[in-house]
């Protein structure tokens, strides 16, 4: 097993026959902030569901630590927060059993939640401001709350690489802030994150790579796209993930 955490090569994806992903090669390294950007249906959350097995390629391959995703088996190392939180009926799950059991990669069948576990559901809880509403039914929290939940629950498990869709979507500011400086924590010690983004706010600083989809194809790859109106860094290109196609792209 390599411990290169995500790849994909010559990576294709269609719904009754139209194309939604076309050759598709990315590879990220340990250690890399990689944001996947690109307007509403350029193909960015098929992405990083097709890199994580998710759903199923038309052609090419994906490799999470060099092993398909249908052979991998080491799910600790990787977290992965989707887009929404899924809450079917019975009886409600509190916030902390939504969060806790992110550590179940972690746990023996044999073995009842140890004092770490415990630990790194507290420091979850922590980290996205909802140790406060540990108690509380899921299904009665805000859209942005759940997306807190669901970013805790990733953290719980402690893992070597994060795999976010648009964990800042309607998160309010001082939560985005929140999730950026616990990221930044997280870079320093080495973990690697892939997050879809529609707009990078505070994440921005700790982004090392952006890729641009348009049409299910990368059209940009390397520093991260500027907003429009402000001036690009010199020696650096760049383009607007929001740019129409008639616009002449810079490929770095």
């Amino acid at each position: 097993m390599t411990t290169t955490p995500f790849s994909l090569t010559g990576g294709e994806v269609r719904y009754d026959r139209r194309s939604v992903l076309r050759g598709i090669d990315l590879t990220v390294r340990p250690g890399e902030v990689v944001a996947i950007m690109g307007s509403n249906g350029s193909g960015k959350s098929t992405l990083i569901r097709a890199l994580l097995g998710l759903i199923p390629l038309s052609a090419g391959r994906a490799e999470l630590y060099g092993v398909p995703p249908a052979r991998f088996r080491d799910w600790k190392r990787i977290g992965y927060v989707p887009q929404r939180l899924s809450i079917g009926g019975g009886v409600p799950a509190t916030v902390r059993e939504i969060v806790a059991s992110g550590r179940i990669a972690r746990q023996s069948r044999l073995r009842p939640s140890s004092a770490a576990d415990r630990r790194a559901v507290d420091e979850a809880l922590a980290a996205v401001g909802m140790a406060d509403r540990a108690r509380d039914p899921a299904q009665e929290l805000s859209g942005g709350q759940q997306q807190r939940v669901l970013i805790a629950r990733a953290l719980a498990g402690e893992p070597e690489a994060f795999v976010m869709d648009e964990p800042t979507a309607g998160v309010d500011a001082r939560s985005q802030e929140t999730l950026a400086a616990t990221l930044r924590e997280l870079v320093g010690q080495g973990r690697t994150v892939v997050l879809v983004a529609h707009e990078l706010g505070p994440l921005e600083p700790l982004i090392t790579r952006s890729v641009v989809l348009e049409a299910g194809r990368i059209v940009h790859e390397g520093v991260p796209p500027m907003p429009q109106g402000e001036c690009a860094r010199p020696g650096h290109d760049h383009v607007h993930p929001h740019a129409s196609a008639s616009e002449p792209r810079l490929l770095s």
